[in-house]
């Protein structure tokens, strides 16, 4: 295709894209305004020295005398715009990615699990607790002791 021709069809889909007549630039630029993109996407340094490059030599040899396709560009630049192409009508682009990465991400509700009926015992009203021993930890503890004691000492005396 050459690279004026996959440039001039880069711009016109970054142009729709973004719905700006500053096209490639505008890419650029949401790029450049988008706060730690190279932090979600992976290519984003890369991809936006790549473009910034490409518009630079797009512009040469729009506007430069003696600038041409042939002493500018190599085939693998019109390749990467190709690929560029093709990575943003499938999503897989610096913005498209970044845009995937942070947006906000829907709170899933938990399951309602139907409510099931369990028995529920009830004390009848004219029940009462058991009195409870006033015998404390400490006071049994001793008790044990003692009769743990008096029991090694009879086995020393039989």
């Amino acid at each position: 295709m050459g690279f004026i021709d996959s440039y001039k069809h880069l711009e016109k889909l970054c142009g729709e894209v973004l719905n700006d007549d500053r096209r490639v630039s505008a890419y650029i630029d949401e790029m450049l305004s988008t706060p730690r993109g190279s932090y979600y996407v992976r290519t984003w340094d890369e991809d936006l020295k790549n473009l910034k490059h490409y518009r630079w030599v797009r512009n040469q040899i729009s506007h430069e005398p003696g600038c041409t396709e042939q002493n500018m560009c190599d085939p693998e630049d019109e390749l990467w715009l190709d690929e560029f192409y093709s990575r943003i009508m499938n999503q897989t682009d610096p913005l498209s990615l970044y845009h995937q990465a942070t947006r906000p991400r829907p709170v899933s509700k938990p399951v309602a699990r139907p409510i099931q009926s369990t028995p529920t015992y009830t004390q009848p009203s004219n029940y009462r607790k058991p009195a409870r021993n006033n015998v404390g930890c400490a006071t049994m503890v001793i008790i044990t002791l003692l009769v743990v004691a008096g029991i090694v000492l009879l086995t020393q005396f039989i």
